[in-house]
């Protein structure tokens, strides 16, 4: 029985390049994404109560 190796390279979430700046994400952070979401509600809430 052949085994495959346990560590598998994994495609970066999001890789930017641009220039001289190279950001590469490898995985995003649940509190980004809550923090995001969270500040897309508020703006969303006061952009209708306007």
């Amino acid at each position: 029985m052949t085994q495959k190796p346990e560590h598998r390279e994994q495609r970066p979430q999001f890789e930017l390049r641009c220039g001289g700046l190279h950001l590469t994400i490898q995985r995003v952070p649940v509190w980004l994404v809550a923090l995001v979401t969270t500040a897309a509600g508020t703006g969303a809430t006061w952009w209708t109560q306007r």
